[in-house]
């Protein structure tokens, strides 16, 4: 079985929403490996104390095997390429990404990769998405992966689920990203190649 990640932002020594890739972790490892004990995220992880912003990533399968830290700088994103996957499968957060990275290999000179599967918007290769209808901000309800940021903004009420066809694509005025790192990151003016 494939070993799991967990991508953490840590800003200025701490860890904000530790608590959920705390129960994604532990919610993956029971799923996946039938493992009852829980493990405590905030103590494995020693945050660098600097005024720079890191990326962590904790790597696991029954428990955690290694984590590294390194420097995060953010990037921008407005052209995606349009790309239709009915037999892709990423429900857990795996370290090896190789089903996605060969939908990469195609994107052309876009910025990033816009998944379709049977026939519905989902994510792109490293994001959630959402998207703005003139009152409220959608996002799909079968994204590939329930990413914890997503998580968290559902929880909050500032995002709805909905199925996103490509076709309805064009009703909307502004995209966003989410996940840990880029948090909820508005794209104006995006930009899809179909």
């Amino acid at each position: 079985m494939s070993k799991l990640l967990e991508t953490i932002k840590i800003i200025k020594g701490s860890v904000p929403f530790l608590t959920f890739h705390q129960q994604r972790l532990n919610e993956s490892r029971r799923q996946l490996f039938q493992v009852d004990d829980e493990i405590d995220l905030g103590a494995a992880i020693q945050a660098p104390s600097t005024d720079q912003v890191y990326r962590c990533r904790v790597i696991y399968e029954r428990t955690i095997e290694k984590v590294e830290y390194h420097h995060y700088k953010a990037k921008k994103f407005h052209c995606f390429k349009v790309i239709a996957a009915n037999t892709i499968v990423y429900d857990f957060k795996y370290l090896d990404r190789t089903p996605i990275n060969q939908l990469i290999a195609s994107k052309g000179l876009a910025d990033d990769i816009l998944i379709i599967k049977n026939g519905l918007v989902t994510d792109t290769s490293i994001a959630n998405v959402a998207f703005w209808d003139q009152k409220k901000w959608l996002t799909p309800a079968m994204p590939l992966l329930k990413g914890t940021t997503r998580e968290r903004l559902l929880t909050a009420g500032y995002i709805e689920t909905a199925d996103i066809k490509l076709t309805d694509l064009k009703t909307f005025s502004r995209m966003a990203l989410m996940n840990a790192l880029m948090d909820f990151t508005v794209v104006e003016n995006f930009n899809l190649e179909v």
